[in-house]
């Protein structure tokens, strides 16, 4: 099957935490025989910062962020079988929406793929008015990366024909252990770039812990936080590219998730971070939110905190055997069930069915 996928960037992570989730689910569509040319606009600096060169797997096309790129983009992926619109592609995000709905006809399906569901939703429902609301009847089917039932029943009220959670997960041939880089040691390392709907979340739980504990060393990293007022004991790294994921979660004693509100309000929407963690067998803590035991055994495979003073209290009681044991037992599980070959099993048996 021939695909146009229309999204922020396959190529660069830079402001764009989606490109990962991009990869590892293309690169196994394409194993699968599908052919995928992705669409991305030349925006927000991202060609600049480009994490990998164009793949093997993908076709990438990168159409300047004006009208004459638009239409061009769109023109170009008029021959495809499946035109996938995937939200937040970061200009003319509106048009794309209603614009991809013009090439529907027999034998050619239309799909939205909403990889930030739960801030997709609360917009809609902040605004009764919301464009997107008269569309979601008219796509073949709606994708998500996270939001479990209630983001389904949402959508489903909304006259959506299908809506369909698909997980983040492991992409084995590119996130997996490596040996200790010391740029990259510490008690505990959070990666994210600084977000409004996040950032209380990283005060109470990470920031909190740096301050209480000022005889051990942490590390941030992730755009946006140079102009936070930052403890002497916090190493901030900036924007860490992608191929450098591997080493930060090896080299640290534990590696924290925090996610965003709206995804902690809707559950079952874990970042691609969580498996990247688990693909290098690093020990990750985890903020509490609804569907994390569907995904790893707290305790055994992930620890969860509710609190800043729940995360120092594991942090006091881990030890490095035990932070060992579960990096170890959260590999296992994501390799028996969470990695992209299971995901794109999952698209691929909708595909063929619909």
């Amino acid at each position: 099957m021939k695909w146009a996928f229309f999204g922020s960037s396959l190529v660069s992570a830079y402001w764009n935490g989606a490109a990962t989730y991009y990869r590892g689910l293309l690169r196994a569509m394409a194993a699968r025989g599908h052919e995928i040319t992705f669409y991305e606009p030349d925006a927000y600096e991202r060609q600049k910062n480009r994490d990998i060169t164009d793949p093997e797997w993908a076709k990438v096309h990168v159409w300047p962020a004006d009208r004459l790129g638009l239409e061009r983009a769109l023109e170009s992926a008029r021959d495809a079988d499946l035109i996938v619109k995937a939200s937040g592609v970061g200009v003319y995000d509106e048009e794309l929406e209603a614009r991809v709905l013009d090439f529907k006809k027999e034998g050619r399906r239309v799909v939205f793929w909403d990889v930030d569901a739960p801030a997709t939703l609360d917009r809609m429902n902040l605004n009764p008015r919301d464009p997107f609301r008269s569309l979601i009847p008219q796509y073949d089917l709606i994708f998500t990366y996270g939001g479990g039932d209630p983001v389904v029943r949402e959508y489903e009220e909304l006259g959506a024909s299908a809506c369909v959670p698909v997980y983040n997960a492991l992409d084995c041939s590119t996130h997996y252990r490596v040996a200790a880089d010391s740029r990259f040691e510490g008690m505990l390392g959070f990666l994210g770039n600084r977000m409004p709907d996040r950032e209380k979340r990283v005060d109470d739980f990470f920031f909190h812990a740096v301050r209480q504990m000022p005889n051990s060393d942490f590390l941030l990293g992730g755009n946006g936080w140079a102009d936070k007022e930052l403890p002497s004991n916090l190493k901030y790294l900036g924007h860490i590219y992608t191929h450098e994921h591997n080493a930060f979660n090896s080299s640290l004693r534990t590696v924290l998730n925090l996610n965003r509100e709206s995804m902690v309000s809707y559950g079952y929407s874990p970042p691609t971070r969580v498996f990247e963690a688990a693909g290098a067998e690093a020990c990750l803590i985890t903020d509490r939110w609804k569907g994390v035991d569907y995904f790893f055994e707290p305790g055994k495979e992930v620890l969860v905190a509710g609190s800043g003073d729940e995360l120092i209290a594991h942090l006091e009681a881990l030890t490095p055997d035990r932070a060992r044991r579960i990096g170890a037992a959260a590999y296992r599980k994501v390799i028996a069930k969470h990695t992209y070959d299971h995901r794109a099993a999952l698209v691929d048996n909708l595909l063929r069915k619909t």
